[in-house]
């Protein structure tokens, strides 16, 4: 597996310019003809084409952690993420199953690594879903997260222009959680997303499981930057007893304070979760 070719969470500063996720096309690679139910409730189809320089289908693929393609829809208040994997239908098309829970307007983010590209491309479209819509606030700043019977407690502050460590410690009914199980060749997931543009960073955990350092919880952590400073959505994935749940939290990236200057305390974040 490669976990390398995936990202830019791991080597530090991304620029605004080079956030990825804003545009349904990057170095003439492009999502299509997104298709998904229109209402609420409906059974059907989520699906979507990619294709390369020229329009031709793109159908040779790098593995990154373990699949072909990661798939991140979220609605474009931040509510209702899901991290899926779709079914790779052949001439660059993607299709799974699929229902939506509540309306609104939403991102489709398609993160994969071109084999003739050699490096990760990650494209968006938007698509509505008509019904009742129920708009959620921005979730408080907080350093812990409930999903479930889970607690996760975030330590660490998101900085801007430079790698800083985020440690998610899981827990359950008040005692660290040693069996956290692999999960996309890790023990956890991460995606962060900025407010407003939903600019999107999709970081990966230091260590692997197999490594001979790395163990299974209760601590999972991320070396991360923010390209701009500002409110970002954290979404962390782990899985325990064959299930992922979704951890969410809210944080404020800030550039770190010059030396000999008071420091701010961690900027935090908040909850919310739901398995896959």
């Amino acid at each position: 597996m490669d976990h390398g070719a995936h990202h830019n969470g791991h080597n530090g500063s991304v620029s605004s310019t080079e956030m990825p996720g804003l545009s349904i096309e990057r170095s003439g690679y492009q999502i299509r003809d997104v298709s998904a139910p229109g209402v609420v409730g409906e059974d059907g189809t989520l699906s979507f084409r990619l294709t390369g320089p020229g329009g031709v289908a793109l159908t040779e693929y790098d593995t990154a952690h373990d699949k072909d393609l990661h798939l991140i829809v979220v609605r474009t208040d931040g509510a209702e993420f899901r991290h899926v994997h779709p079914n790779n239908d052949g001439d660059g098309r993607w299709s799974m199953p699929w229902r939506w829970d509540a309306a609104g307007s939403y991102r489709v983010f398609a993160d994969a690594v071109p084999t003739d590209l050699g490096s990760n491309v990650t494209l968006t479209s938007t698509t509505s879903v008509a019904g009742n819509l129920v708009p959620r606030p921005l979730p408080p700043e907080s350093a812990v997260a409930t999903v479930g019977d889970f607690t996760v407690t975030l330590d660490g502050s998101l900085g801007v222009g430079a790698s800083s460590t985020l440690t998610f410690t899981v827990t359950r009914a008040g005692r660290p959680v040693e069996t956290l199980e692999p999960y996309l060749g890790a023990y956890g997931h991460l995606v962060a997303l900025r407010t407003g543009d939903l600019g999107y960073l999709h970081v990966h955990p230091m260590g692997e499981p197999g490594d001979g350092i790395t163990k299974p919880g209760p601590d999972i952590e991320f070396m991360a930057a923010a390209p701009t400073d500002g409110t970002y959505l954290l979404y962390l994935d782990f899985k325990v007893d064959g299930r992922v749940h979704t951890a969410e939290f809210t944080v404020t990236a800030a550039p770190a304070a010059a030396p000999g200057n008071a420091t701010a305390g961690s900027p935090e974040p908040e909850h919310s979760g739901a398995g896959h």
